[in-house]
């Protein structure tokens, strides 16, 4: 159960990162940006659309199952 378990989080992980690294770059050209942490642009958050929005979904899933396999990996090895 432990092996089977930890195969799946392994793969968890390799899809967790290629979610990642899909996910559009959100270009912030403004300079000021990199001093302040772009908090102007707090509330002037625009909807994802398309593939931005298909790819959050997926990198939320897949953080999602990573922690429920984490927790089940912690359970079956402390018993």
């Amino acid at each position: 159960m432990e092996n089977t378990l930890m195969t799946l989080f392994l793969i968890d992980c390799v899809v967790m990162i290629a979610c990642v690294m899909m996910q559009p770059a959100k270009n912030d050209n403004d300079s000021m940006s990199a001093l302040t942490g772009g908090s102007g642009d707090l509330f002037s958050r625009r909807k994802a659309r398309g593939f931005e929005a298909v790819m959050q979904i997926v990198t939320v899933i897949v953080g999602i199952i990573f922690f429920v396999l984490a927790l089940a990996l912690v359970y079956v090895s402390s018993h």
